[in-house]
Protein backbone atom coordinates (compact mmCIF):
# COMPACT_ATOMS: atom_id res chain seq x y z
CA UNK A 1 0.00 0.00 0.00
CA UNK A 2 1.05 3.40 -0.49
CA UNK A 3 0.85 6.53 1.56
CA UNK A 4 -2.22 7.98 -0.01
CA UNK A 5 -3.93 4.28 0.51
CA UNK A 6 -2.98 3.97 3.95
CA UNK A 7 -4.51 7.84 4.50
CA UNK A 8 -7.81 6.37 2.71
CA UNK A 9 -7.64 3.20 4.80
CA UNK A 10 -7.16 5.42 8.32
CA UNK A 11 -9.89 7.90 7.22
CA UNK A 12 -12.22 4.82 6.47
CA UNK A 13 -11.21 3.23 9.38
CA UNK A 14 -12.36 5.95 11.75
CA UNK A 15 -15.59 6.37 9.78
CA UNK A 16 -16.60 3.25 10.48
CA UNK A 17 -15.38 3.15 14.22
CA UNK A 18 -17.20 6.26 14.27
CA UNK A 19 -20.07 5.07 13.10
CA UNK A 20 -19.81 1.97 15.43
CA UNK A 21 -19.94 4.57 18.35
CA UNK A 22 -22.98 6.49 17.18
CA UNK A 23 -25.05 3.53 16.59
CA UNK A 24 -24.04 1.61 19.61
CA UNK A 25 -22.53 -0.95 18.55
CA UNK A 26 -19.84 -1.06 20.93
CA UNK A 27 -22.30 -1.43 23.65
CA UNK A 28 -22.65 -5.39 23.99
CA UNK A 29 -25.53 -5.38 26.33
CA UNK A 30 -27.20 -3.48 23.42
CA UNK A 31 -26.10 -6.19 20.78
CA UNK A 32 -26.55 -9.01 23.15
CA UNK A 33 -30.21 -7.53 23.56
CA UNK A 34 -30.75 -7.54 19.85
CA UNK A 35 -29.45 -10.94 19.14
CA UNK A 36 -32.10 -11.76 22.22
CA UNK A 37 -34.58 -12.68 19.64
CA UNK A 38 -36.89 -14.73 22.38
CA UNK A 39 -36.65 -12.90 25.29
CA UNK A 40 -36.70 -9.30 25.57
CA UNK A 41 -35.93 -7.61 21.95
CA UNK A 42 -34.30 -4.67 21.33
CA UNK A 43 -35.48 -3.91 17.47
CA UNK A 44 -32.87 -0.64 17.15
CA UNK A 45 -30.09 -2.10 16.08
CA UNK A 46 -32.56 -3.21 13.04
CA UNK A 47 -32.08 0.29 12.04
CA UNK A 48 -28.12 -0.01 12.07
CA UNK A 49 -28.41 -3.09 9.79
CA UNK A 50 -31.20 -1.50 7.22
CA UNK A 51 -28.76 1.35 6.96
CA UNK A 52 -26.03 -0.33 5.64
CA UNK A 53 -28.19 -3.15 3.60
CA UNK A 54 -29.24 0.20 2.26
CA UNK A 55 -26.34 1.72 0.78
CA UNK A 56 -24.93 -1.56 0.14
CA UNK A 57 -27.91 -2.13 -2.60
CA UNK A 58 -27.35 1.63 -4.04
CA UNK A 59 -23.27 1.64 -3.93
CA UNK A 60 -22.26 -1.55 -5.11
CA UNK A 61 -24.04 -1.75 -8.63
CA UNK A 62 -22.46 1.49 -9.24
CA UNK A 63 -18.98 1.37 -7.97
CA UNK A 64 -18.75 -2.09 -9.47
CA UNK A 65 -19.42 -0.97 -12.59
CA UNK A 66 -16.59 1.25 -12.64
CA UNK A 67 -12.90 -0.54 -13.83
CA UNK A 68 -11.11 -0.27 -11.26
CA UNK A 69 -11.54 1.76 -7.51
CA UNK A 70 -10.32 5.32 -7.13
CA UNK A 71 -7.47 4.23 -5.19
CA UNK A 72 -6.39 1.12 -6.43
CA UNK A 73 -5.85 -0.71 -9.52
CA UNK A 74 -8.38 -3.59 -9.21
CA UNK A 75 -11.20 -4.74 -6.75
CA UNK A 76 -10.16 -7.46 -4.65
CA UNK A 77 -13.50 -9.56 -4.61
CA UNK A 78 -13.75 -13.18 -3.24
CA UNK A 79 -13.23 -15.30 -6.09
CA UNK A 80 -15.32 -18.31 -4.40
CA UNK A 81 -19.10 -18.52 -3.99
CA UNK A 82 -19.97 -22.00 -2.58
CA UNK A 83 -21.08 -23.11 0.47
CA UNK A 84 -18.81 -25.84 2.19
CA UNK A 85 -18.82 -27.80 5.57
CA UNK A 86 -15.63 -25.54 6.47
CA UNK A 87 -17.69 -22.27 6.16
CA UNK A 88 -20.74 -23.26 7.73
CA UNK A 89 -18.95 -24.41 10.87
CA UNK A 90 -16.89 -21.72 10.76
CA UNK A 91 -19.75 -18.92 10.59
CA UNK A 92 -21.37 -20.89 13.55
CA UNK A 93 -18.25 -20.65 15.70
CA UNK A 94 -18.44 -16.88 14.92
CA UNK A 95 -22.24 -16.73 15.76
CA UNK A 96 -21.51 -18.17 18.93
CA UNK A 97 -18.96 -16.28 19.96
CA UNK A 98 -20.91 -13.12 18.78
CA UNK A 99 -23.25 -14.28 20.84
CA UNK A 100 -21.43 -14.95 24.07
CA UNK A 101 -19.59 -12.11 24.39
CA UNK A 102 -21.52 -8.92 22.46
CA UNK A 103 -19.05 -8.46 20.01
CA UNK A 104 -17.79 -9.22 16.72
CA UNK A 105 -14.37 -8.03 15.83
CA UNK A 106 -15.14 -4.42 14.19
CA UNK A 107 -16.82 -3.27 17.13
CA UNK A 108 -14.55 -4.49 19.51
CA UNK A 109 -11.48 -3.09 18.32
CA UNK A 110 -13.33 0.32 18.61
CA UNK A 111 -14.62 -0.42 22.08
CA UNK A 112 -11.26 -0.44 23.17
CA UNK A 113 -11.12 2.91 23.60
CA UNK A 114 -13.60 2.53 26.79
CA UNK A 115 -10.73 0.63 28.72
CA UNK A 116 -13.39 -2.47 29.42
CA UNK A 117 -12.06 -5.90 29.88
CA UNK A 118 -14.81 -7.20 28.03
CA UNK A 119 -13.28 -6.19 24.50
CA UNK A 120 -9.59 -7.05 25.49
CA UNK A 121 -10.89 -10.17 26.24
CA UNK A 122 -12.39 -10.90 23.17
CA UNK A 123 -9.80 -9.67 21.03
CA UNK A 124 -7.36 -11.50 23.15
CA UNK A 125 -9.63 -14.85 22.25
CA UNK A 126 -9.88 -13.76 18.73
CA UNK A 127 -6.39 -13.62 18.14
CA UNK A 128 -5.78 -17.29 20.25
CA UNK A 129 -8.38 -18.54 17.67
CA UNK A 130 -7.01 -17.39 14.79
CA UNK A 131 -3.60 -18.63 15.36
CA UNK A 132 -4.99 -22.02 15.94
CA UNK A 133 -6.77 -21.93 12.82
CA UNK A 134 -3.42 -21.23 10.95
CA UNK A 135 -1.84 -23.57 12.65
CA UNK A 136 -4.06 -26.71 12.40
CA UNK A 137 -4.57 -25.86 8.98
CA UNK A 138 -1.04 -25.57 8.47
CA UNK A 139 -0.28 -28.54 9.98
CA UNK A 140 -2.60 -30.35 8.45
CA UNK A 141 -1.67 -29.10 4.83
CA UNK A 142 1.91 -30.39 5.73
CA UNK A 143 1.15 -33.72 6.28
Amino acid sequence: MNNKQNLIALVSGLLFGLGLSVSQMIDREKVIGFLDVTGKWDTTLMFVLGGAVGVTLITFRFILSLKHPIFDKQFYLPKRNDIDAKLILGAMIFGIGWGISGFCPGPAITSLVQLNLNPIIFILAFIGGSFTFQFLTQSKLSK
